[in-house]
C-alpha cells in the first residue's frame, strides 16, 4: 500500500491551495494513505480536506531550526514507512524530516541549500513567471512516481466542514437573532499593504446595516486582528449589530461561521481562500498582491483590484507611503458589488 506524507506550508492560504494536489494524488491512487505534517496554525485546513487520513501537528517555530524536535519527529515518521513525501515549502528546514526519516522519494521545488534532501526536484520559477499557487503545487504531481495524468490547472480548492463544527457555532450565531449574516475579514498576516483601511470597512458596515435592518456583521481574524476589528466596530452604526470575534473563536469555528454567512468581504488573506473553498459569495480586496497569482478560486468570488502602476509590489508596507492601491477603493464601490 502506498503511503504519502505531505509537508505542509505554514500560511493558511497556501494550505488551502494545496488541496487540489491532494485530490490529484487520490485520483492517481485512491487506496493510498495521505498524511500531513503541519503546524497547529494550519491543521484545521487539513482536517477539512477529505483526502487526508491523519493530521500530524507539530509546533514548529518560524525562523528556528529546532534540531532536536525535528530529529525526534523524524524517528516517529520513520515508523510509518512512507513511500514518498511532498515537501511544499521551499525552506531547508522543511526538507529535513523526510530526509532524516529515510523516506525514499522526496518531491519538491529547488529551495534553499537542500540539494540531496529533495531528490525529485522542480526548478522554482522567477517571480515574473510564477503560476497561481494551485498550479504551482499541482506541478509536483507531474514528477511524482507513477503519476500518469497531468495536473488539471483549473482545479479549485474544496473544503468540507464537519457537522459537529457547525453545531459548535450555531448557538453563537443564533444568539445574534439574524437571517442575514455578513462576515468581514479585515486582517492580512503578511502586512499592512494588504489591508483595506478600517475606516473603509466601517463605512461599508454602516451602509450594509442601514440598508438591511435584519443584518448582523461578524468580524473574524486572529488575536492580532482584534484591535483592528475594534476600530471598525467603534466607527460603525449601529454598533450593536457588528461583533468583534477576532481571536475569540478558533479557526475551525471561524470556518463554520463563514460556511453559514450570506457573504464575506475580505482582504487577500487565508480567510479569503477558505471562503472560496467553501463556495461562499465573497468580495476580495487586493492591494500589494496580485489577484492573478493568488485569486479566490470560486465562481462565487468577485475581486476588487485597481491595478495601479505601482502594484503589485508584494511589499509588507507601502514603499511609497500612500497606500493608494487600497485607500482609493471606496466603500461605495464595494457596496455596489454586494
Amino acid at each position: 500500500m502506498q503511503r504519502t506524507l505531505i509537508i505542509a506550508p505554514q500560511w493558511i492560504g497556501d494550505a488551502v491551495m494545496s488541496q487540489p494536489l491532494l485530490a490529484g494524488l487520490k485520483q492517481t491512487n485512491a487506496s493510498q494513505t495521505i498524511d500531513v505534517l503541519c503546524t497547529p496554525w494550519v491543521a484545521p485546513i487539513y482536517r477539512a480536506c477529505k483526502e487526508i487520513t491523519k493530521v500530524i501537528e507539530v509546533d514548529f517555530q518560524h525562523g528556528i531550526l529546532q534540531w532536536d524536535l525535528r530529529r525526534s519527529i523524524a524517528k516517529q515518521i520513520k515508523a510509518n514507512a512512507y513511500n514518498r513525501a511532498f515537501v511544499l515549502p521551499n525552506s531547508f528546514k522543511s526538507a529535513l524530516i523526510p530526509w532524516l526519516a529515510g523516506i525514499p522519494i522526496r518531491i519538491g521545488y529547488r529551495g534553499e541549500l537542500r540539494f540531496g534532501f529533495i531528490n525529485h526536484v522542480l526548478a522554482n520559477p522567477s517571480r515574473q513567471a510564477r503560476t497561481p499557487m494551485v498550479e504551482h503545487y499541482g506541478q509536483l504531481l507531474n514528477i511524482s512516481e507513477n503519476s500518469s495524468p497531468s495536473f488539471d490547472h483549473t482545479s479549485q480548492p474544496k473544503l468540507s466542514i464537519a457537522d459537529e463544527g457547525v453545531q459548535e457555532v450555531k448557538a453563537r450565531i443564533d444568539a445574534l437573532d439574524t437571517r442575514t449574516l455578513y462576515v468581514f475579514a479585515p486582517g492580512a498576516e503578511y502586512g499592512p499593504a494588504k489591508r483595506w483601511p478600517s475606516s473603509h470597512f466601517a463605512e461599508l458596515a454602516t451602509k450594509i446595516l442601514g440598508k438591511d435592518t435584519d443584518a448582523q456583521i461578524v468580524i473574524l481574524g486572529s488575536k492580532a486582528d482584534y484591535s483592528l476589528a475594534q476600530e471598525i466596530q467603534d466607527h460603525t452604526k449601529p454598533i450593536e449589530r457588528i461583533h468583534n470575534w477576532c481571536g475569540v473563536i478558533s479557526l475551525e469555528e471561524a470556518m463554520a461561521v463563514i460556511a453559514q454567512c450570506k457573504q464575506i468581504i475580505s482582504n487577500d488573506s487565508g480567510l479569503m481562500h477558505i471562503a472560496a473553498a467553501l463556495a461562499i459569495p465573497q468580495i476580495a480586496i487586493f492591494g500589494s498582491s496580485n489577484p492573478k497569482h493568488t485569486p479566490p478560486l470560486s465562481k462565487q468570488a468577485k475581486v476588487v483590484w485597481l491595478g495601479l502602476a505601482c502594484s503589485p509590489c508584494y511589499q509588507r508596507n507601502c514603499p511609497l507611503g500612500h497606500l493608494d492601491c487600497l485607500t482609493k477603493i471606496e466603500a461605495e464601490q464595494v457596496y455596489t458589488m454586494l
